[in-house]
């Protein structure tokens, strides 16, 4: 009885959990397209905004659309899963990557009008911005890879750190045939690869911010900068700490926001190393 209990408990909250996502969701729709459809017809704005604003609406409907594909996954049957209904890794990867590009498209956008940074061609400069662009690539995807380890639950299959179990390299790692489906279905595989992609931005971030010492940086890089160092290693010990707890939700969405603000951060920092201002009106 007990156990029935708290199984009806965990669906109560996941009902209230995906009912709240799916308004929210609704609501920052119409908070976008609704004042971008407005702008759309205005013929004072300048052409590259409308056409940022155009791709924030698309943007958005993709997104609403990618999320009821995703869910429409976890409707159907799954023969291999005896547990609760799940949704393709695929899908909540898909669903997720959508959710970031929105996002980082726009805050792009709102630190290029309220943040404006002049560039410099200063050869140490260009390769800091290079290498700032590439470090937040690298964050995009290594929380795509965790979209992967969510949508597998591959985060409960080698609760240790830093072997799994006893081995450095797991011997199951590639078990399935063909080879590509271990990087994408195999759980073992997306945990070593969420652990690798982990540590590689880790230690991208520091190299990073030992390149920018030397430096003199503009005031706010410079604060960018030792922010995304702090962030990294803290999500890191994130997500350890998620892994070695088995898990817990609250602690696993910890680990999954702190991916979005090292992301914002490195964004803000390739943004402070050189950008152009946009137009907001026709000349």
């Amino acid at each position: 009885a007990s156990q029935v209990g708290t199984c009806k408990a965990v669906v109560s909250t996941q009902s209230t959990g995906e009912w709240g996502h799916r308004m929210l969701g609704r609501v920052i729709g119409l908070y976008v397209i609704v004042p971008s459809a407005f702008l759309l017809t205005r013929p004072w704005l300048a052409n590259a905004l409308k056409a940022r604003l155009a791709g924030f609406s698309g943007l958005v409907i993709g997104q609403g659309l990618l999320g009821w594909y995703m869910v429409k996954s976890g409707l159907e049957d799954h023969p291999e899963s005896h547990d609760i209904p799940r949704v393709s890794q695929y899908r909540l990867a898909s669903h997720l990557g959508a959710a970031f590009t929105l996002y980082l498209t726009m805050l792009k956008t709102s630190l290029d009008i309220l943040l404006p940074a002049s560039s410099s061609s200063a050869p140490a400069m260009v390769t800091l911005r290079k290498l700032g662009l590439g470090v937040a690539g690298l964050a995009l995807v290594t929380a795509l890879s965790g979209a992967f380890v969510a949508g597998l639950d591959a985060g409960l299959v080698y609760n240790s750190y830093p072997k799994f179990a006893d081995q450095w390299i797991p011997s199951d790692l590639l078990s399935f045939a063909p080879t590509w489906r271990n990087f994408f279905e195999n759980t073992t595989t997306v945990q070593f690869d969420h652990r690798i992609l982990g540590h590689s931005l880790l230690v991208g971030i520091c190299v990073l911010w030992f390149m920018s010492r030397p430096l003199v940086l503009p005031k706010r890089a410079g604060y960018a900068a030792n922010a995304l160092m702090g962030m990294g290693w803290m999500q890191v010990g994130l997500g350890v700490s998620t892994l070695l707890l088995h898990v817990p939700t609250w602690l696993a969405a910890m680990h999954q926001q702190g991916s979005l603000i090292l992301l914002t951060l490195a964004t803000w920092l390739h943004h402070e190393l050189g950008s152009k201002k946009i137009k907001l009106f026709k000349k």
